[in-house]
């Protein structure tokens, strides 16, 4: 098959950055590279125009880079709870995942998340303290410390508290009522 070289204007999946020279099949980049502009026929004019992408490239990943350190300073710093089902003999009924933990990041600091960007080989269904990897940039991988706590405890502090009140007559239910009439009437 016939093979020709093209520069990369941007990134594209599984073939290169912005201003490699790479060299693909004449339909790939007669289809589908050169009319969405991801890339451009090499020639003298745009060997020149080489020197200015490699730049632009450069700084993008330096932007890319700093971003990705804020970022994992952010996550180093916060702490999270979640609260889990737990069943008599302490098994989680349900599980914290990827999702939950993108989730919680969005709303507690604001900050959007791919969920494949997480290492997490299982959902986490244990209570206790854990420490899960988000791998934000390939130089850059944040370490995210949670806990996962059952959500019986806080149920059991709540009935301590409510034994030690009075208690308080319980008003009969309203359908209740109505059945009880029904039979004193007939």
């Amino acid at each position: 098959m016939p093979l020709t070289e093209l520069i990369l204007t941007e990134n594209v999946p599984g073939l290169g950055a912005e201003a490699d020279l790479v060299r693909v099949r004449r339909g790939y980049a007669r289809n589908y590279l050169l009319p969405r502009g991801k890339a451009y026929e090499v020639t003298s004019g745009a060997l020149r125009r080489l020197d200015a992408l490699k730049q632009k490239r450069a700084e993008r990943e330096a932007r890319e880079l700093n971003e990705a350190e804020e970022l994992a300073r952010r996550i180093s710093k916060a702490r999270f709870i979640f609260t889990l089902e737990t069943g008599e003999t302490g098994r989680a009924f349900g599980s914290v995942t990827a999702q939950d933990i993108v989730n919680r990041i969005k709303n507690e600091l604001g900050m959007e998340i791919d969920r494949h960007k997480i290492v997490l080989e299982r959902p986490i269904k244990d209570t206790g303290e854990h420490e899960v990897a988000i791998k934000l940039h390939h130089d850059v991988t944040a370490q995210l410390v949670f806990q996962v706590k059952s959500a019986e405890e806080p149920k059991a502090q709540a009935e301590s508290a409510a034994t030690d009140e009075p208690e308080k007559r319980k008003q009969p239910r309203f359908f209740r009522r109505k059945k009880e009439e029904k039979k004193e009437t007939e």
